[in-house]
């Protein structure tokens, strides 16, 4: 595998991401991964590796770039079921980084792509964890044209009162969109999941939503206390399937 980080100038600073790609053959269809509220570890660049395997050049950015990077972050993740006071400073992060932020943010992303020599293509994939799925949505909407396939697993805030929740942008999704949940999760409960599914059901046209039952919010990080192999196992199939379909067509 070919791995790199880069620094792409956002109007707030510089957004560092990790990419990697096949170390042979390519050009390569690209894939964005955006990060869980744990934020950027080996875990995730270990899967945005596992992807890039399959044939993709897959770019992890850190969307939390504005208050630190890796190790230098408000909050340690591996202290938060010891020390809630890492859990309330993690969420504070994570509520501060708004669909706004990401979404201008995935405009420096997509223009990056957009001017790789690595990259076939200019339509794109995009994948959400956790928080993200109210970003991934956000950004397969307002880049229509870029984004051809979207998939989120056990997303938040995707359905929400808010004025900017994702869920009001459905409308102007032209992408192959996938939507994962768990069957328990705390940030989820059972009457979002049904307004999620009939709204989007709704508002566009290629959607699927799947819930994965046994399984807890994380199911899909081999290193959460809430990891599920088959589970994981069968998200990575969904993924595949996903952008088989999408973007290798």
């Amino acid at each position: 595998m070919e791995e790199k980080f880069v620094n792409i100038k956002t109007k707030d600073g510089l957004l560092d991401c990790f990419v990697v790609s096949p170390d042979e053959g390519g050009p390569f269809n690209a894939v964005i991964i955006y990060m869980d509220a744990p934020a950027i570890r080996e875990e995730l660049r270990d899967m945005a590796r596992r992807l890039a395997s399959t044939g993709y050049l897959v770019i992890l950015p850190n969307l939390f770039y504005r208050v630190g990077k890796e190790g230098s972050y408000p909050f340690t993740f591996s202290k938060i079921r010891e020390d809630k006071s890492h859990f309330h400073k993690m969420v504070k992060v994570m509520d501060d980084t708004t669909n706004e932020l990401i979404n201008d943010d995935s405009k420096y992303i997509i223009e990056y792509l957009d001017n790789s020599k690595k990259v076939k293509g200019s339509s794109y994939g995009i994948i959400g964890y956790c928080m993200s799925g109210q970003y991934i949505v956000t950004v397969a909407a307002n880049y229509p044209d870029k984004i051809c396939a979207a998939a989120s697993f056990y997303g938040v805030k995707i359905l929400t009162e808010a004025e900017d929740s994702p869920h009001l942008l459905a409308k102007h999704i032209k992408a192959n969109l996938y939507l994962g949940f768990a069957q328990h999760d705390t940030w989820v409960d059972e009457e979002r999941l049904k307004n999620i599914n009939e709204h989007f059901k709704r508002s566009t046209k290629k959607f699927r939503m799947e819930v994965y039952q046994g399984t807890e919010h994380g199911f899909a990080f081999p290193n959460r206390h809430t990891y599920n192999k088959n589970a994981a196992e069968k998200h990575w199939s969904r993924i595949n399937v996903l952008f088989e379909k999408s973007l290798k067509n």
